[in-house]
């Protein structure tokens, strides 16, 4: 057997945050078992995997490749060129780096890097987030050696022998949020014995629950509300004048996120997959509200697992006129519904998830 130190481990995922930070937290995990392997990562130029995996201290290499356009655009013409060129520089990528084991966490760049190592025989692992996986992983998964998991039912769509439910990876200092909270607040110069309410839109952040925001900050009040609102880059512009305002503070990213799970009582956030996983672990009470904008609806699918287990509420978004308020009402005047979440939330997370993915990562690598 090839001696641990010399490992090298090629890992793709990108796109958004939830593509992003599974990667790295897996990067992170291989790393403190093997001090000395090399590690390369693989994204689409332009998107945030470009920034965010530097930042985490590895080396990344970009390719020419975007989504294909649910409508007629100019864009969907160079698709195909895009394809042959990430194809073809991914290859040059595994023939140069000549990696022990490839990992896949979805997003655009996945695709071309998985499909080149299963050319040159190299076992690769998928890390799929969702409850409805894409259909670049459905692709994949019929070369995938293993296919981690985070829900029940998704040998629908992949092989049933090649799947392990792990759980999404989230951000180890999450595990711990219990004993944080009035050091949280402190933190964020909250006023404690007040209901805090903590807003996540996504790493870019949403223009609709920024706008449902806006629009409720009056009502927040006269229900005795502060509000931790991340806006997102996107949007942080148009809202930090609400900096101003008592009782809110408004971020274009939260840094310190154990500190706001920390000081939230309750939480509004998209349905992302990394978002709900990391939100079963925080175990507050969530009022989902899905992104209608992404393939396959995922985010509504991801929403309506927690849901169904009594453990989360969830608006869609052409309901938040109508049931917004009468919703929240109920969540901030009832103690009981609110540790009712809280406590069905927490019994659906899978704490180990960055663990058990390693030790199949592990178990590929010693199998060559």
């Amino acid at each position: 057997m090839e001696k641990k130190e010399t490992y090298k481990i090629i890992l793709s995922g990108g796109g958004t945050g939830g593509h992003i930070y599974p990667a790295i937290a897996i990067a992170n995990e291989l790393k403190s078992r093997f001090p000395d392997a090399e590690f390369l990562f693989v994204g689409a130029n332009d998107r945030m995997e470009m920034e965010k995996v530097p930042q985490a201290g590895y080396d990344i290499k970009g390719l020419w490749i975007s989504g294909i356009q649910r409508r007629l655009t100019l864009k969907n013409l160079s698709f195909p060129f895009k394809v042959i060129s990430s194809l073809w520089k991914a290859r040059k990528i595994i023939k140069s780096f000549k990696p022990n084991v490839a990992i896949g966490t979805g997003g655009f760049a996945s695709g071309p890097l998985l499909q080149m190592a299963a050319y040159y025989n190299i076992p690769s692992l998928i890390q799929e987030q969702n409850s409805y996986p894409g259909i670049t992983n459905k692709l994949l998964s019929k070369k995938a050696k293993k296919i981690c998991v985070a829900y029940d039912g998704l040998e629908r769509f992949f092989p049933k022998e090649k799947i392990i439910k792990t759980g999404n990876p989230v951000r180890q200092g999450l595990l711990d949020i219990d004993n944080k909270t009035v050091e949280a607040k402190d933190f964020f110069n909250l006023k404690h014995g007040k209901h805090t309410l903590l807003v996540i839109g996504g790493s870019l952040g949403s223009r609709r629950i920024n706008e449902l925001i806006e629009k409720e900050l009056d009502f927040f009040d006269t229900q005795n509300v502060q509000i931790l609102w991340q806006c997102g880059k996107l949007y942080y512009q148009q809202y930090k004048i609400y900096n101003n305002t008592n009782n809110v503070q408004v971020f274009e990213f939260l840094n310190n996120m154990d500190y706001a799970y920390a000081a939230a009582d309750m939480v509004i956030s998209r349905a992302g997959a990394s978002s709900v996983s990391e939100l079963c672990i925080v175990g507050k009470p969530v009022i989902f509200i899905p992104s209608p904008n992404v393939a396959e609806d995922h985010q509504t699918k991801n929403a309506m697992a927690i849901v169904e287990n009594h453990a989360a509420l969830l608006i869609k978004e052409e309901d938040l006129e109508a049931d917004f308020e009468n919703n929240f009402l109920q969540l901030v005047a009832s103690p009981e519904k609110q540790k009712e979440l809280g406590q069905n939330i927490k019994k659906i997370a899978l704490i180990n998830a960055t663990k058990d993915i390693v030790d199949e990562v592990e178990k590929l690598l010693e199998s060559k």
